[in-house]
């Protein structure tokens, strides 16, 4: 899918760029690489406890916080929407972490442009026949392990009744999902990527692919596996084109299959 001409330019390219800044800064200690690995272990590691809505619960109960714990816990665990609020409440966390937050660290701390970090829409529509090529490739699969107990006891994260109507709650949990693999992409292939390049060059792209490996551990192998695949070649995109939205196209119609072919081999859809 990716020719070796491509792949050369791209490759001697960011070498040359991460040459050129380690020569100009040998001397120097890297302040901002430095900062984009503390932000992105803290980032992980908040998303990993304050995503959990019983941990949010009982941190307010061990502050004290006796009121905000009761309306937190009726609403994300007692209401009857108790479920879409949990997972409203773990992908706000994950945007805010892997988006709201670098962001204004690249803003005020870096000085620099979003678009510096893939965000920018030119060139975003480059390696479309690759983004074509992946959905023909993973479409069959999807629906090949959709079959497995282990698929369909994870996918969809909102679980529909047997009685209950997709729409509102099913299709309300579907935008905020989107909206959270935009933060995904972002912090994966924008921040950690883009603000790792000048220093590591090509091989930021497997800096990257360690960490988006592991956010994925606890979920049926095949998928994880399937993390590093994606991983690497959604890297070597946005070092290309310098965007994120041909990853967030692709993560979104992916994970929109995997939710649809889950409802359907439970015969809700």
């Amino acid at each position: 899918m990716i020719n070796k001409k491509l792949f050369s330019f791209v490759f001697l390219k960011s070498e040359a760029s991460s040459l050129r800044s380690l020569q100009a800064n040998i001397s120097k200690l890297d302040v901002k690489v430095v900062l984009v690995c503390l932000i992105v272990a803290f980032s992980l590691t908040c998303t990993r406890y304050l995503g959990d809505a019983y941990y949010l619960i009982s941190i307010l109960r061990d502050l004290n916080l006796t009121g905000l714990a009761q309306a937190a816990d009726n609403l994300l665990q007692h209401h009857a929407n108790a479920q879409l609020h949990q997972l409203i409440y773990w992908a706000s966390v994950v945007i805010f972490f892997y988006f709201v937050f670098p962001a204004c660290i690249i803003l005020l701390v870096f000085k620099e442009n979003l678009t510096e970090y893939g965000l920018q829409l030119k060139n975003a529509g480059q390696g479309y026949p690759l983004y074509l090529g992946m959905l023909a490739i993973m479409v069959p699969l999807v629906f090949y392990f959709s079959g497995s107990e282990s698929f369909l006891a994870r996918y969809p994260f909102y679980t529909v009744a047997s009685d209950e109507s997709l729409f509102p709650n099913f299709f309300l949990w579907e935008i905020v999902y989107f909206l959270q693999f935009l933060a995904l992409e972002f912090f994966f292939r924008g921040f950690i990527l883009h603000g790792t390049k000048h220093r590591f060059g090509f091989y930021a792209i497997f800096v990257m692919v360690i960490p988006y490996c592991m956010i994925h551990f606890g979920k049926p192998m095949p998928e994880t596996i399937a993390a590093i695949i994606a991983g690497v070649v959604l890297g070597f995109l946005s070092l290309k084109s310098k965007s994120i939205w041909l990853g967030v196209m692709i993560h979104c119609s992916v994970a929109l299959t995997m939710d649809l072919c889950a409802l359907y081999r439970k015969g809700l859809f």
